[in-house]
């Protein structure tokens, strides 16, 4: 009989989710020496290859993709019986798994992290950036115990919770004489210059549906991956972008880069906290949803 452990079957996932063996092994908390030999093992006692290696590639085989799903359920059955046995005890201990969007991990993070380090020092706490879709998928599959997101979510079987309320501000070029004065009014021809992120990220939808009848034309030629590589392109007079209210601070120290508001009533996203609807973790998750939403304060200083 092949036996299979439950350390290997934790390898084998987490090697799946990277495909690299330094970020699996940092992901499961072990050093990649012991992570390889774990994965050995089980490849010896499954009697094939499970992983390619070349270089520093990592590709799975037809017959790892073929267990993955199966594994995965297997863990989240298992991680249903360690909430179970958790029941009585406090919250926000052992391995939470927490998906994130870009536009929110860099602001947010800093904030919430030493505060959870503080308040539950037993919590080991798993940190994936992904788009909204991936979010979503690997939360559904009980591969995340909740993500981070903008409000609406339309993904059937999650729960949400909102946190807070992020305003969004328009980024343009410091010397841009062609800027018109603040407040920004949703038509100015300004946005005829917005720089949007490349498909998949939520706040390009959102910069989209507050335009109105102007029609951006200026990321035609690029395919920006992150908000910090927008805001770099307009301190060097390439267009406009929206900025979230949570991100100003950081972008304040950029000296090429003036920071406008829009006219009342200001566009703005709802952050919120999705999690899987009859999930063992609720109680957990709408814990660290009141947490969040008290750093408000101290994300959004203007607000």
């Amino acid at each position: 009989m092949i036996k299979l452990t439950v350390r290997q079957m934790e390898y084998f996932e987490a090697l799946a989710q990277t495909l690299h063996f330094g970020r699996a092994a940092e992901l499961a908390g072990v050093t990649q020496p012991a992570l390889s030999a774990q994965i050995s093992e089980m490849e010896a006692r499954l009697g094939g290859r499970l992983f390619e290696r070349g270089g520093k590639s990592v590709a799975m085989t037809i017959e790892a993709q073929a267990l993955l799903p199966r594994i995965e359920t297997i863990l989240a059955d298992i991680r249903g019986v360690e909430s179970i046995a958790r029941r009585g005890r406090s919250a926000m201990e052992g391995r939470f798994r927490l998906g994130i969007i870009p536009t929110i991990a860099p602001y947010l993070l800093p904030h919430v992290l030493p505060d959870l380090k503080a308040r539950f020092p037993t919590l080991v706490l798993e940190l994936r950036e992904a788009v909204t879709g991936s979010l979503a998928e690997e939360t559904a599959a009980g591969r995340l115990d909740g993500f981070i997101a903008a409000m609406p979510l339309d993904f059937p079987g999650l729960v949400t919770e909102a946190l807070f309320e992020d305003r969004f501000f328009l980024a343009v070029p410091a010397d841009d004489p062609e800027f018109a004065s603040p407040p920004v009014p949703p038509e100015s021809p300004a946005l005829e210059r917005l720089m949007l992120l490349e498909e998949g990220h939520c706040l390009r939808e959102q910069a989209l549906s507050m335009c109105g009848s102007v029609k951006p034309v200026a990321m035609a030629s690029y395919g920006a991956t992150s908000l910090t590589t927008l805001l770099q392109m307009v301190a060097h007079g390439l267009g406009v972008t929206l900025i979230p209210e949570m991100a100003m601070g950081p972008a304040s120290d950029m000296r090429d880069l003036k920071i406008v508001p829009f006219m009342e009533p200001m566009p703005s996203r709802t952050v919120c906290l999705a999690w899987r609807r009859n999930s063992r973790r609720h109680d957990e998750c709408v814990e660290l949803a009141g947490i969040m939403r008290g750093l408000r304060g101290a994300l959004l200083p203007q607000a």
